[in-house]
């Protein structure tokens, strides 16, 4: 493709977090089967970022679902980067300032004691390399207008990342079942969404594989400290002004995700 439209639609993107309203999709530029210049505008943004400070803390893993995969046309999951400012800490305001039209999902977070950086990286090096586990909730945005997105979109958006919240209280791999683990989230004490582990790839521990090798494979592998939003566990939902939303996960406790008014 073309580098200056790759450079124009990370440039478009950019804009909107500097408080540009919501863009056209990309996917009216971005032909539909071109996942490389997508994820070039995504490398585009990642390396202005980190060069105007931002500091990296990980990844997250999006499109999980065989259902979502199918609708999008693609067989695969996407990936976006986690930077410090994205994160909140349990039950901590979440400023709706800071989004255009959030939605919030219920995750597993991994976080790294050893680096993956393997080229030949199995599930039993990233079995070892999960320092603890902890309950996430992924507040997914979108700067693309109306979520009127595809594959192409979300990845060139960061794999349509917003803000994350993390539980406090850290768990062990071995202490709980992250495949058969269920999940129900929750908006002011109303249950809005249900999963369970086995719904992200059949095992997060799958999908995070998937992830480790992949940024093996373009340059940029995960290290000692970062943190994996693993996967959506079940269906996301919107996110409101003022509401409080709280995700419990059988056997790795909850999180709480309070949102401002404004």
């Amino acid at each position: 493709m073309d580098k200056s439209i790759i450079e124009e639609s990370a440039l478009r993107l950019r804009a909107v977090y500097d408080g540009a309203a919501p863009i056209t999709p990309l996917n009216e530029v971005i032909p539909a089967d071109d996942v490389e210049s997508a994820y070039a505008v995504q490398n585009l943004n990642t390396e202005y970022w980190l060069g105007q400070g931002r500091m990296l803390t990980g990844r997250k893993i999006g499109l999980t679902s065989h259902a979502v995969q199918r609708q999008m046309g693609v067989d695969q999951p996407d990936f976006g980067m986690l930077f410090s400012d994205m994160a909140y800490a349990d039950d901590e305001e979440v400023p709706m300032s800071r989004l255009y039209q959030p939605k919030v999902e219920g995750e597993i977070a991994f976080v790294l004691g050893k680096d993956l950086g393997s080229e030949h990286l199995t599930l039993i090096d990233v079995i070892s390399s999960i320092d603890y586990v902890l309950p996430a909730i992924e507040v997914v945005d979108s700067r693309i207008v109306d979520w009127k997105i595809k594959i192409m979109d979300t990845i060139a958006d960061n794999a349509s990342s917003g803000l994350y919240v993390l539980g406090s209280v850290p768990v062990r791999l071995s202490d709980f079942d992250h495949r058969l683990c269920g999940m129900v989230m929750e908006h002011n004490g109303e249950p809005i969404a249900t999963g369970a582990g086995a719904a992200c790839l059949g095992n997060p521990l799958w999908s995070t594989l998937w992830l480790a090798r992949k940024l093996v494979e373009v340059g940029r592998p995960l290290i000692a400290g970062d943190t994996v939003l693993s996967g959506a566990l079940g269906p996301m939902s919107p996110a409101q002004a003022g509401g409080v939303y709280e995700l419990r996960i059988s056997g790795l406790g909850s999180v709480r995700a309070a949102f401002s008014l404004k």
